[in-house]
């Protein structure tokens, strides 16, 4: 979420040729081989937040969510959810900020989610995530031009998906949403300091109804992940989806100015292992190297692609799609010594994983979005916990050195 060596774009001109797909157009191709992948992580902390933790003698939530139990859970709930954890940031005290996401799925029925920064302490000596504060997102200055749903202008669900952070050095935060796509600003109190800032030639069909043009990009698939480069002057958001006249399961990577509060010309591409598979998190190793989620949409014994991938934008294949290297299956994390069960080997199984953080040159925390109170990815019949792991990996990122601390 740096100015990057050796891709100038001129123009509109973009640097992203992508391969034809195999025959039959409709999948992408298989994982390729590659020498340089890592091997097996090794789990080396566990904690959770247990799925029933609500922001205490906060607003109501989940009244459109109807009264049928979901998961062993019955809507609506009497305070706010601390649920759907699908951006991170750490603080110097030990402590972590991680972004709430639009509610409950959708426009529709997240009217009374109230958007919020959670701030996280894990204790992975009691294997448990304390909640101990945090922030609403607030538009008091007016700053976004269509109504809201509240007149008290607190953010919700239903005016935007927040799915990326990016906590900037002056304690403020970049968030990217998924209904413009848009960037947002918000001071560290979390009050919008801008207007929403839409990517230039996409339009998901949640803005589209509203500016009354064709969406060229799927529901719920705008800026899934943003990195900010590592001298903090650029943003780099991901899409989670494939802007149509695009080769079907490639991602754009666009390139954001914070000193001009611009979008560059300099874009690069980002290929799916498969078509159905999406993004969960992107976050900087070094000026051109970045940490990406891919997974696939399924859950508990179902799921069978939960990755993630070191991406070089330097293209070195010339392919016209930023290099991969694997980094971790975690679906296939040793523990030896059974700090997540039982077994051997330890899966992070869920629906949504959307959250990396660079603890150290080999340790990731990793964290889950549970889509409170619908995933079940753990336990079936059981609404998943908030889940934060820390991996260690086969080998070293060399990551630059303003990303560790």
């Amino acid at each position: 979420m740096t100015r990057l060596p050796r891709l100038a774009l001129t123009g509109l001109t973009v640097l992203t040729l992508a391969l034809a797909l195999p025959t039959g157009g409709s999948a992408a191709p298989a994982e390729r081989e590659r020498s340089g992948d890592f091997g097996p992580a090794v789990l080396t902390g566990f904690a959770a937040l247990p799925a029933l933790t609500f922001v205490p003698a906060s607003d109501p939530s989940g009244a459109l969510l109807g009264t049928a139990p979901v998961n062993g859970v019955t809507p609506p709930f009497a305070d706010q959810p601390v649920q759907g954890f699908s951006g991170i940031a750490r603080n110097s005290d030990g402590s972590y900020d991680v972004l709430s996401d639009n509610g409950y799925g959708n426009i529709a029925n997240s009217g009374d989610f109230a958007l919020r920064i959670q701030r996280l302490i894990p204790d992975f000596g009691t294997r448990r995530v304390d909640a101990v504060g945090g922030i609403s997102l607030t538009d008091p200055s007016g700053f976004v031009s269509w109504p809201l749903t509240r007149p008290d202008r607190v953010l919700t669900g239903a005016d935007f998906d927040v799915e990326s952070i990016v906590k900037a050095k002056d304690g403020s935060y970049w968030i990217g949403d998924e209904f413009g796509p848009y960037l947002l600003h918000f001071d560290r109190a979390g009050r919008l300091l801008a207007a929403p800032v839409p990517l230039p030639g996409v339009t998901a069909p949640e803005s589209a109804a509203r500016l009354g043009v064709t969406a060229n990009l799927g529901s719920s698939k705008g800026f899934e992940g943003m990195a900010a480069s590592v001298d903090g002057r650029h943003l780099y958001p991901l899409l989670e989806g494939t802007v149509t006249g695009d080769t079907a399961g490639t991602l754009r990577i666009s390139q954001f100015d914070r000193t001009t509060g611009a979008y560059t010309a300099k874009r690069w591409t980002y290929r799916l292992e498969a078509t159905t598979n999406a993004i969960g998190d992107f976050i900087a190793v070094d000026k051109q190297r970045f940490l990406v989620i891919e997974r696939d949409n399924n859950q508990g014994a179902a799921a069978a692609f939960k990755k993630i991938y070191l991406v070089d934008l330097a293209d070195r294949d010339r392919d016209g799609l930023v290099d991969k290297t694997l980094v971790a299956d975690l679906l296939n994390i040793a523990d030896p010594k059974h700090l997540g069960g039982s077994a051997d080997t330890f899966r992070f199984p869920f629906q949504t994983i959307e959250d990396v953080l660079i603890l150290d040159d080999r340790t990731l925390a990793v964290l889950n979005d549970n889509n409170f109170p619908f995933s079940s990815g753990r336990t079936p019949g059981r609404p998943d916990d908030n889940e934060f792991i820390t991996i260690r990996l086969d080998r070293s990122l060399h990551a630059d050195h303003r990303v560790l601390g």
